[in-house]
């Protein structure tokens, strides 16, 4: 039996380099709303989408030497082989195929791969920013 009682996801939170980047991404994407954020020793943008998913991004830490994923990794070349590794938010869109032609249209980087899953009824098509 689970210790927490009626848990329930609170929110997700990506640290980036370029939050603002970040949060223009989701809020022209999928359409979050940014809403009220705390005053902290760093910069925080915190985005909300429906009543009750969150999203916080953190200013990464510049004093770090990890890569916020492997498209900013410091080899090269981006290895798309540590893709499915990497930090991730996965969202459900009902117009997959449409989806992926609007953000090929914009100024985001696109590796467009389709998965079909049947366990989960779902496609996935992975992109960086």
């Amino acid at each position: 039996m689970a210790a927490a009682k009626a848990a329930c996801l609170n929110h997700v939170s990506r640290e980036s380099s370029d939050i603002n980047r970040l949060s223009k991404f989701y809020q022209e994407i999928f359409g979050f709303e940014q809403i009220e954020s705390p005053k902290l020793e760093f910069n925080v943008i915190w985005l909300k989408l429906g009543p009750s998913f969150f999203l916080h991004l953190i200013e990464r830490n510049p004093e770090t030497k990890l890569p916020e994923g492997p498209w900013s990794a410091v080899s090269a070349v981006a290895d798309t082989k540590n893709l499915p590794r990497g930090h991730h938010i996965c969202f459900s869109v009902s117009n997959f195929d449409s989806f992926v032609q609007t953000l090929k249209g914009m100024a985001w980087r696109l590796q467009a791969v389709k998965i079909q899953n049947s366990k989960l009824g779902c496609s996935i098509c992975k992109w960086t920013w």
